[in-house]
């Protein structure tokens, strides 16, 4: 598998008038191109920065961001960025919204109108684009969200606790939703959350952060049975996996 994004010592401190703060240091870790990777830590230790310095929305102190093989910052042309809240505009019907990005960029055009209503279609939304988001389910709504950050394809999806507001029953099925979405587009995921459970059922590797200054605590690639999110939660080695996972976060 070839990387797609690789970060090297990669450290940030922030500077005030009177004091330094160091909020990651010497952060190594790779993504290979279609993994989908989550990254949990104990509260506070800097996830969402993380995925900040990935964006390019934060530039590092020291260390590199190494994306397709160049030293620069993710094109923001490859990346989508999908986070807590859905972020639709309640004025705008789910069919306009899903089609900002687009307008934003000034690529609104046949092929890209025809590709956000595929995605729809597909997606069990499109009896629903005529609607309003305050007309969906909170689960509805997420899986708009996420084909609004789909439809101008992306190459790297950064996902920021995207089902923290959900209830834990609508959760688990819109893990299976977006997962399934996120697989067959085959796109490359980074996911931060504080769930070690949802962690572990989406994900190809796990990387566990230790607390502020963020630095790779562990690394690990469940094998799990189950083709969805929802099943892998019923293998034999879930346990396993968590209680390693909580050991790492609470010594």
């Amino acid at each position: 598998m070839n990387k797609l994004l690789e970060l090297k010592n990669v450290s940030l401190t922030y500077y005030t008038l009177t004091d330094e703060i160091k909020a990651i240091e010497s952060l190594s870790f790779y993504v290979n191109e279609g993994e989908f990777v989550s990254i949990i830590g104990p509260s506070g230790c800097g996830k969402t920065t993380v995925l900040s310095l990935i964006a390019g929305i934060l530039t590092p102190t020291n260390g590199k961001i190494i994306f397709d093989g160049n030293q620069h910052n993710v094109n923001k042309e490859q990346l989508g960025y999908m986070l807590q809240k859905d972020q639709l505009f309640p004025w705008r019907t789910i069919e306009k919204n899903i089609l900002l990005p687009l307008e934003i960029k000034k690529k609104v055009n046949k092929n890209s109108i025809d590709y956000a209503n595929s995605l729809l279609d597909k997606y069990g939304l499109s009896g629903f684009k005529k609607k309003y988001p305050d007309q969906l389910s909170g689960g509805m709504r997420q899986r708009v969200a996420l084909i609004r950050t789909l439809v101008f394809n992306p190459r790297l999806l950064l996902l920021d606790e995207p089902f923290s507001a959900l209830d834990s029953q609508t959760r688990l099925q819109v893990c299976d939703d977006v997962y399934n979405i996120i697989k067959e587009q085959n796109k490359t995921t980074i996911l931060v959350t504080h769930d070690i459970s949802e962690a572990i059922s989406m994900s190809d590797k796990i990387i566990v952060l230790t607390e502020r200054p963020a630095q790779v605590k562990s690394i690990y690639k469940p094998v799990l049975d189950g083709a969805t999110p929802l099943k892998r939660r019923e293998s034999k080695n879930f346990g396993v996996y968590f209680e390693k996972i909580w050991k790492d976060l609470h010594k």
